[in-house]
Order: structure tokens, then C-alpha cells, then sequence
């Protein structure tokens, strides 16, 4: 299991397998790295302020019931067609402290503002870790599985046990021995949580964007493995990667490389894609 180390002695743990040995490394660092204003303090964007922004609402719900390390978790990758499934888990600091300007779900933020808050999370969090689920592992034991695989990875690495894991949706994937609290739209009112789904995103998006230099048909670099119109051309004409999913069903809509796919049984409380 490849690892690399998160803050507090926390560290990002990745699935055994079908990712390269250090491969989203240098790319990660690279996003993560400096870039900050006068005094230390992070240069902000002034268009946050027309969106929603992540508070404390939940985390301050639980704290009033005993919780006080509290780890937001989310995913990213679910819906793609290639590359892992990635989960990150954040606690942020005691004391309800400020967040960083304009934190939210890493789907309402531009890739420049994702990366600029990944470079200052890592201070801001008490702590956080990654967890990976490969192609492979997706192939084979299903996209419920897989996740679960990638959170226990992450939670299990962090240093202080939460009292509580907050998961964004409606579906607990994760089970025991964790305790989870699941809450709709999480990374919205959640700063925890909001965290956790800026991390994984620049996370992966790291990843895919060095397998694109070994597959520049695919624009991983634009698309991180989601279906895009320039990766469903290049499948159509190439045939999947080594690091396609081959138990997904593009891949019957593909006359030259349908005999790739893999059948898989179905299996019971399987989660959408999407």
C-alpha cells in the first residue's frame, strides 16, 4: 500500500493496486505548494461571495450531542470511466476557527481557487488522509465495496479517532466500526466535509492528469476519467487503458472492444454512479 503523509501523522493511504508507484506525488506537491500574499495570509478570489459557502452548522450539531472530533468525509471518481476512486477524511481544528474564504463543495469552485485552497488546507485542518480504490478493485468488488475500501483506508490512518464520521449523501458506505453520520449536501454546510471534497478532487485530479502524459488522446488532464467527448472518441478508436474500468457498460457500446468487458454478478446494495 503506497502512502504519503498527511499533517498531524495522518497519513494518505492509496489501494494496493493499478496505481503507478508515486504517480500523483509530484503533481500533488506541486498544487499544494506555496503561492500565499503578504504576511503569510492567502491571496482570496472576490467571486466567492456570490455562492454558498460551508459553515459549521452540522459540526456545532454534533458538538451540542458530545462529538468533538468530528471527520467529514467524501469521494471523488464515482461517475468516471478510468482511474481510481479516491475518499478523503478531515477534521478540522477545535474552536469552530475561521475556514478558509470561500470553502465549499469542490464542485462550485474553479480548478485555480480548488488548488489555491488545497495549498492552504493541510495548515488550516487539525488533520486529514486519502484513500484510493483502484480500477482493479472496482472491477472486482463493485463500486460499494470500493469506497468503503478507500474510506477505512483514509479513516484508519488518521491520528486522533473521530467521535463521529460525517459523510456527505444519503448512504452509508462505510459501516462499522465507525461511527457515521450521513447528511445530504454535507460539503455544503459542512466545513469538514467541504474540506475533504476540495482535497480529493485536486487529489485525483493530480493523478489523472500525469496518466494523461502517458495517454494524451484521453485528455485526462481535462476530463480526470470522466466521459468527455474526446475520451469516448479516443475509446472508440483505441480501446480502453490499463486503467479503464472494464465491468462498466460504455464498453457494450463499443463493437471492437466489448469482448474486453468484464462480467461481474450483481451485488446486493450497490450504490448509483452518480
Amino acid at each position: 500500500m503506497a502512502t504519503e503523509e498527511g499533517r498531524g501523522g495522518m497519513r494518505a493511504a492509496d489501494g494496493p493496486g493499478g496505481r503507478p508507484k508515486g504517480a500523483a506525488e509530484g503533481a500533488w506537491r506541486g498544487l499544494v505548494g506555496g503561492r500565499r500574499g503578504r504576511g503569510g495570509a492567502r491571496v482570496a478570489a472576490l467571486w466567492w461571495l456570490m455562492g454558498e459557502v460551508a459553515g459549521y452548522e452540522i459540526e456545532r450539531q454534533l458538538a451540542g450531542s458530545g462529538a468533538n472530533v468530528v471527520a467529514g468525509v467524501d469521494e471523488v471518481g464515482r461517475g468516471a470511466w478510468a482511474g481510481p476512486v479516491v475518499v478523503c477524511a478531515a477534521i478540522a481544528r477545535a474552536g469552530f476557527p475561521e475556514p478558509p474564504q470561500g470553502l465549499t463543495d469542490s464542485k462550485q469552485l474553479t480548478a485555480k481557487r480548488r488548488a489555491e485552497l488545497a495549498a492552504e488546507l493541510p495548515g488550516w485542518l487539525a488533520g486529514y488522509a486519502i484513500g484510493s480504490a483502484s480500477h482493479e478493485e472496482i472491477d472486482s468488488l463493485g463500486m460499494t465495496a470500493a469506497l468503503r475500501l478507500a474510506a477505512k483506508a483514509a479513516l484508519s490512518q488518521l491520528a486522533t479517532r473521530p467521535d463521529v464520521v460525517l459523510l456527505d449523501g444519503k448512504h452509508n458506505y462505510i459501516g462499522s466500526p465507525w461511527h457515521v453520520q450521513t447528511a445530504i449536501k454535507a460539503d455544503l454546510r459542512s466545513v469538514s466535509v467541504a474540506a475533504a471534497s476540495v482535497i480529493a478532487k485536486v487529489y485525483r485530479d493530480a493523478l489523472m492528469a500525469e496518466l494523461g502524459d502517458r495517454y494524451p488522446d484521453f485528455a485526462f488532464h481535462d476530463n480526470a476519467g470522466y466521459p468527455a467527448p474526446v475520451h469516448q472518441q479516443a475509446l472508440a478508436a483505441h480501446g480502453p487503458t490499463e486503467y479503464h474500468r472494464l465491468s462498466w457498460s460504455y464498453l457494450d457500446d463499443l463493437p471492437r472492444w466489448r469482448h474486453l468487458r468484464i462480467h461481474r454478478p450483481a451485488i446486493e446494495g450497490q450504490l448509483t454512479l452518480l
